[in-house]
């Protein structure tokens, strides 16, 4: 029972630390500092959309 109980605090453990890779860009800030720039269309060209700057409608895009 107690390697149940030590396997699941190790899952919650991964799982949470991996939480934070997936969050992304969320202010224009951030988007700045990723080398983005916050358009309110799609992104152009040969860009992609790695965040948003200010709510979901403005995008952080970036080169590949």
């Amino acid at each position: 029972m107690r390697l149940h109980h030590l396997l699941l605090a190790l899952l919650f453990l991964v799982l949470s630390a991996g939480s934070g890779f997936t969050q992304g860009v969320r202010n224009f800030v951030t988007c700045r500092i990723n080398r983005g720039f916050c358009v309110p269309i799609r992104c152009p060209g040969h860009r992609r959309q790695i965040g948003t700057c200010l709510g979901p409608r403005i995008k952080c895009c970036r080169s590949w």
